[in-house]
């Protein structure tokens, strides 16, 4: 068990070396992802009540429309009531783990199962998405249409993280009084990186914990164990379902 608010370099270590193995046995992605959600929100605990010190873990991927499940082509359209291009990037939850029922299935996600990032404009309008992006160290168009002669050197760069210390009040963290308040998050961090095919990945946590800017940036190594862990998926098997009909 791992405390947030006081999280270690030999806890960062074990950490890793653990979330590198989870791909063991896995046959797509989003099986992975699920055992990294899991993992984090069951092994990070708040010593002093002895429960879970994450309220929510999600794990996203950006991902092209015309290449998701059926199911989430529709959602992703519905989403913005209008035609959306196939080639537009999702930002496709493929994983979750949390305190409540509906935050333990993709599936049950009201509305974070596909979010099309159909302009830079409509992304500076989600202010926890754009500053995840920009705390990353990326601009926006990377992440919308990468450029294929820059995709090797954002694969092997390093991310930074995005962090809110204090998530009450945060004008990046949305839903104050239905999600922040109620659920007592107090930090909320997001970590991850850039694959061989100029997807994203992105797990962010909610913690009921405070976590430190010193304890964020461990997290940075943890982000290059998850890649190493979804690596062996990114041209393959992402979702457990394949699409039945490619746009």
């Amino acid at each position: 068990m791992y405390n947030p608010a006081k999280f270690t370099l030999t806890d960062m270590i074990n950490c890793g070396a653990t979330l590198r193995k989870l791909s063991a046995g896995a046959d797509s992605m989003e099986k992975v992802a699920d055992q990294v959600v899991s993992f984090f929100y069951r092994q990070f605990v708040d010593p002093h009540t002895s429960v879970n010190a994450l309220a929510l873990v999600r794990f996203f991927k950006t991902h092209p429309l015309g290449q998701l499940p059926t199911d989430l082509q529709a959602y992703a359209q519905t989403m913005l009531k209008q035609e959306v291009p196939a080639a537009t990037k999702c930002l496709t939850l493929l994983a979750t783990q949390g305190d409540r029922p509906e935050w333990q299935s993709r599936q049950a996600s009201i509305g974070h199962q596909a979010i099309p990032l159909i302009s830079e404009q409509l992304v500076a309008q989600s202010p926890m998405i754009s500053q995840l992006i920009s705390q990353f160290g990326l601009p926006i168009h990377a992440v919308l249409d990468p450029d294929p002669s820059l995709i090797v050197d954002l694969e092997q760069k390093t991310f930074n993280v995005f962090h809110v210390l204090d998530a009450v009040d945060s004008p990046h963290v949305p839903a104050q009084q239905e999600f922040v308040v109620p659920l007592a998050v107090r930090s909320v961090l997001g970590f991850g990186g850039m694959l061989p095919s100029g997807n994203l990945i992105a797990i962010i946590v909610f913690s009921k914990v405070p976590i430190s800017r010193e304890t964020a940036d461990m997290f940075k190594t943890l982000a290059l164990n998850v890649k190493l862990a979804v690596l062996p998926f990114d041209q393959g098997a992402v979702f457990d379902e394949q699409p039945l009909v490619s746009r």
